[in-house]
């Protein structure tokens, strides 16, 4: 097997510098566009961020692919391939960013054969930086990582999001969901405005669940490594396998906790990210 340690360690390194340029503009006054809706916004800033990241990348390692965010949004296609392939937010979180509420997150997975490799998540912020490697763990600023193990779902905090869709059907089905969650009744639900940080809530044990339907695989894929490294459960919302293509995640404590979400949430239909056009809910 392949030890892709030199890659995980210029991400981390290249992610440590990103950091930087994202604190420099956090407080202050932001250009800001919209995308595919009211909630989908961009700055200079991701699109900066996204820019140098792949850049560096691409001088150390030339061969490599990328998925990106920005990229993506400004209409290159959105190919997952067995080559390596560096799929990368720049900014997990903008609304959060434009709104100075301090949970920013530059998210970077590599994937081989189709199969993240390793994850980096780094919260800007906080100042707290999640990576995982395949086989290898998770850590917070190098400091090993385990999930809470809850399995009783009525014991749960568990972590979710409106998102960015904000149709009538999205809307109806995200609310009912957290309205079917709280009736079990679990220990209550959060929304921290990033699915990467999220996500590495589970990872770290001080939420037992996190589900999502309607982020991209930008948003979700080193989170779920980090989970996954953390000893939890990654699935689809269905409780099949996870695909980072679908949309659609429940990341949680133990399998116990992940099957009962799957029985409760609802998913509204939502165009994969590897099919055209890739931001766009149907």
């Amino acid at each position: 097997m392949a030890d892709w340690s030199d890659c995980l360690n210029f991400g981390i390194s290249i992610a440590k510098q990103a950091r930087k340029i994202v604190l420099a503009a956090f407080q202050q006054q932001k250009d800001v566009k919209l995308k595919s809706s009211p909630a989908d916004l961009v700055t200079e800033t991701d699109q900066q961020v996204e820019k140098i990241l792949i850049a560096a990348i691409r001088r150390r390692y030339p061969d490599h692919s990328f998925i990106g965010e920005e990229s993506v949004a400004a209409g290159e296609r959105l190919e997952l391939t067995a080559a390596p392939t560096w799929i990368i937010d720049p900014i997990d979180g903008t609304v959060n960013f434009v709104h100075r509420f301090p949970f920013v997150a530059i998210s970077i997975a590599f994937a081989v054969n189709k199969e993240t490799e390793f994850g980096i998540v780094y919260s800007c912020v906080e100042d707290k930086l999640f990576h995982a490697q395949r086989g290898r763990g998770s850590f917070l600023n190098g400091e090993p990582l385990r999930v809470s193990g809850q399995e009783d779902i009525h014991q749960c905090v568990v972590v979710t999001e409106i998102g960015a869709e904000r149709d009538d059907l999205a809307l109806s089905t995200m609310t009912s969901n957290i309205f079917r969650l709280l009736q079990l009744p679990v220990h209550g639900v959060r929304a921290l405005g990033t699915a990467a940080v999220d996500m590495c809530q589970v990872a770290v044990g001080g939420a037992d669940a996190y589900y999502h339907i309607g982020m991209h695989c930008w948003d979700i894929a080193a989170s779920a490594i980090i989970v996954q490294e953390a000893g939890g459960v990654v699935t689809d919302t269905d409780g099949s396998d996870f695909d980072m293509m679908s949309r659609r995640v429940i990341a949680a404590s133990s399998a116990a906790v992940a099957r009962s979400i799957a029985q409760v949430v609802q998913a509204f239909p939502c165009r994969r990210d590897d099919l055209e056009p890739s931001n766009t809910c149907v």
